[in-house]
């Protein structure tokens, strides 16, 4: 079987990483992040409470990946989004 072309992302608001990987099938996604040198790179990524998806949904780390799949690692919210939405809903009566 042919190789896998996948991508494996990260981004911070001053910096992104995006690599471009050929894996054989049967790769994982912590096999992907492994070998792309992200955690290397910012190693404030700890795997075992980090989120990861593929184009936007969740998986697990054990999930197989397919071509042309993109390994996205979500930051951590910093604020609850509900409580953000609550906040500026608030601010929005106020001005009334």
């Amino acid at each position: 079987m042919a190789d896998l072309r996948i991508q494996v992302c990260y981004a911070k608001p001053e910096w992104q990483f995006l690599r471009e990987l050929s894996v054989v099938p049967g790769t994982t996604i912590r096999d992907a992040i492994q070998v792309s040198g992200l955690l290397e790179e910012a190693p404030e990524i700890d795997l075992s409470t980090a989120r990861v998806g593929v184009y936007g949904k969740l998986k697990e780390l054990d999930a197989l990946l397919r071509e042309h799949d993109r390994v996205e690692v979500y930051r951590p919210l910093i604020a609850d989004p509900k409580d953000a939405r609550r906040r500026r809903a608030i601010k929005k009566e106020r001005q009334k």
